[in-house]
């Protein structure tokens, strides 16, 4: 009997595809394979349900952004000194990332006790009516303080509901995908979050293109944040009929979900936790794009002469080509591993910001739209892509989500902040291309000495991800499985 069932788990790997099939989308892994084997993965309807809520959920983050750089000092916070106004909007930028890490211990929680697709529901439905309501906030002329007072606590609202996002709409895709695939499957999660922020900016670029001023900062920009409740009302239906991922109904159904995630997650996982922190301190390079970037090349303290349409167009094409590129850079890490297309996306991406900052501070419109381009759709996807598969397979299932959202929420924060931080160290007259240049650089150099010292996760079952010293599947039969899987597919 025991030699009978060491040889089953040894040719695990050349039984049946069990009901996998384009068409039903859904695959039943063998006994013994090392994945959840009680509960039918459907990765294509779990991908199509994560893209689509990250779609719709950060076309409303990203609006507020938009209107964060281009309306807002003007609008909440006007004032004889620009520089002021800029620091007061950066930082309710900002402030909504404060109450991120609170949004993702606390839905981080709730998705490792009840369910990923709880969470996510839930996350939809705060964002929502968060993001409709500041589209309704009177300027600051209309009842004066309280204007920047309610865009302050509505942004509150914002962070908390999007710290939980990321983190579970990736556990739930990732937890779903058939091994050999993961970082694929796993990266529609980051390809929603560009879609929903072309959409961002395509809402934006008609309003800034073709209406007055007067008209652009009265009401053309409250017109993205109101639309906001239809695109809300289709994500939540298409999320409510997401199954729940078969690791976490293993987990249910053995009683053996924990009684503090964050506790378990820091007590197994402390330096795991310690490491994505840096590493996802690399989401500094949409920051300084297409917000500091944005208020760089368009405020009028700054001087460079650029038109809002200039840096919406940027951000409206960095993000079609990211989107492009993200399910690509999933893949190849499928194929060549998670560390070398982390640590090329973060040393080129970051080192590309030089270029693009000098080239607003010079007044070339095209060059700083091509280092734009090159540093943001292109270099930033070997990171984009591959951080949700790889950051999420550090951490075993009865932890996962929570073990992810709240250093990558921490380090949010972080990032956040620095846009307001970059006008402090970076006003106009200063040398900003060097300063801030070299600022992001340095973040990208210590991000990559990181993922260096991070495991290789690529060809780890699913039921040994999380542990220190978890077994690989030997390269030969990983290749095997993953072709099949393609096949299949």
């Amino acid at each position: 009997m025991v030699e009978l069932t060491v040889d089953f788990e040894r040719h695990a790997s050349e039984l049946p595809l069990l009901g996998e099939s384009p068409l039903s989308d859904e695959i039943v892994e063998p006994l013994g394979s090392g994945e959840p084997a009680g509960h039918a993965k459907t990765p294509k309807k779990a991908a199509a349900s994560g893209w689509v809520g990250s779609v719709l959920e950060y076309y409303d983050f990203f609006i507020y952004a938009q209107a964060a750089a281009l309306v807002f000092p003007t609008l909440f916070f006007p004032g004889a000194d620009p520089t002021v106004a800029i620091v007061a909007s950066f930082a309710t930028y900002g402030v909504g990332y404060v109450a991120r890490p609170i949004g993702g211990f606390v839905l981080g929680h709730w998705g490792d006790k009840h369910g990923r697709k709880n969470v996510l529901v839930l996350c939809m439905l705060i964002i929502g009516v968060a993001t409709f309501c500041v589209g309704l906030i009177p300027s600051y002329h209309s009842i004066g303080v309280w204007a920047p007072a309610f865009l302050v606590v509505l942004r509150l609202v914002q962070g908390f509901a999007v710290g939980g996002e990321i983190s579970g709409a990736s556990a739930m895709i990732m937890e779903h995908a058939p091994f050999g695939r993961r970082g694929y499957y796993t990266s529609f999660t980051m390809q929603g979050v560009a879609v929903g922020q072309i959409l961002a900016a395509a809402a934006f670029l008609p309003m800034a293109t073709w209406l007055p001023d007067e008209a652009f900062h009265s009401w053309g920009w409250r017109i993205p944040f109101l639309l906001s409740a239809v695109v809300v009302l289709i994500g939540l239906i298409i999320r409510r009929r997401v199954n729940e991922t078969p690791a976490f109904l293993e987990e249910r159904d053995g009683d053996n979900t924990p009684p503090s995630p964050i506790v378990e997650a820091v007590r197994s996982n402390g330096a795991d936790m310690v490491r994505v922190f840096i590493m996802m301190l690399l989401t500094i390079i949409p920051v300084v794009m297409l917000v500091f970037g944005a208020t760089f090349a368009t405020n009028k303290a700054y001087g460079n002469g650029f038109t809002p349409a200039n840096l919406l167009w940027l951000s409206l094409i960095g993000n079609a080509v990211a989107a492009l590129l993200v399910p690509a850079a999933g893949a190849l890490s499928d194929k060549i591993g998670r560390r070398p297309c982390l640590i090329f996306g973060m040393l080129s991406s970051t080192a590309l910001c030089f270029g693009y900052l000098y080239f607003i501070s010079v007044h070339n419109v095209v060059l700083m739209f091509v280092f734009g381009l090159l540093a943001y759709g292109v270099a930033f996807q070997g990171f984009q892509g591959v951080f949700p598969s790889s950051f999420q397979e550090q951490f075993p299932t009865r932890s996962r989500v929570t073990g992810f959202a709240i250093p990558q929420n921490l380090a949010g924060m972080a990032t956040a902040i620095m846009p307001t931080v970059f006008a402090v160290i970076a006003p106009p007259g200063a040398n900003v291309p060097v300063i801030v240049g070299s600022v992001v650089f340095g973040i990208g150099v210590v991000a990559a000495i990181t993922a260096y010292f991070t495991r290789e996760t690529y060809r780890v079952h699913m039921d040994d991800l999380g542990r220190k010293d978890a077994p690989e599947v030997p390269r030969d039969e990983y290749e095997r499985r993953r072709h099949r899987r393609l096949a299949a597919t």
